[in-house]
């Protein structure tokens, strides 16, 4: 494991944004660990994620892109500080924009907030985690009703290699094919068993971690 890698679980860990214990997932899976980005709440923690989602964007796409979403609500924040983060440190001066739940009835109006997507735009998008891919079939018509947009990369923290609508296929598989986007993760759920087991210190987490990943991800 790289020390990029390592920094993240561990930044993820001393947020209490990576715990472990007994969970239920969007998909109403048991799972000994949880990711909740709701739990950052700093200035220097979001700073810090930030950058950390702007190297990967950087190492990815570099600036070939207009423009980022952050789906509501946990998107917003991290597009914010992605876009952020991607000028301060690389440069990269490209709008950001993210969804309201309810659509606005007065003043400009409409659901959109922040820059505003034109037709032949690409847009990348700026997520969480991806469990069983029913934020992305909810964000894609929202971004396609925008404008005539192409949505070719996602960003997200942690990719969870779970298995989707087809128990062969991981959900990120089944989001390249059904949308065509390629959906990249700063850590895997194989990098946070591996940190696990190289830490010596959650004998009493690994058993259940690997019971998990044999029964729901594709590896």
């Amino acid at each position: 494991m790289n020390k990029s890698k390592r920094e993240f679980i561990e930044f993820m860990m001393e947020s209490d944004v990576l715990r472990f214990g007994d969970f239920v997932t969007k998909s109403g899976r048991s799972t000994p660990y949880f990711v909740n980005t709701g739990n950052y709440k700093t200035g220097k923690q979001i700073a810090k994620l930030g950058e950390f989602y702007a190297e990967l964007v950087n190492q990815t796409v570099g600036g070939d892109f207009e423009c980022m979403f952050g789906p509501a609500y946990k998107g917003i924040p991290l597009a914010t500080a992605t876009a952020a983060a991607l000028y301060n440190k690389f440069g990269i001066d490209r709008g950001y924009f993210f969804n309201r739940k309810e659509e606005k009835d007065h003043g400009e109006g409409g659901s959109l907030v922040g820059c505003k997507p034109k037709d032949g735009d690409r847009v990348i998008v700026i997520e969480d985690v991806i469990t069983a891919g029913t934020a992305v079939r909810e964000t894609m018509p929202i971004l396609k009703g925008a404008a005539d947009v192409s949505v070719e990369h996602m960003f997200i923290s942690v990719n969870r290699c779970e298995y989707g609508k087809n128990p062969e296929k991981t959900t990120v598989s089944e989001v390249m094919e059904e949308f065509g986007i390629k959906v990249h993760s700063i850590v895997t759920v194989e990098d946070i068993h591996e940190y696990l087991k190289e830490s010596g210190e959650y004998s009493d987490v690994l058993g259940r971690m690997e019971e998990y990943m044999r029964r729901y991800c594709v590896l």
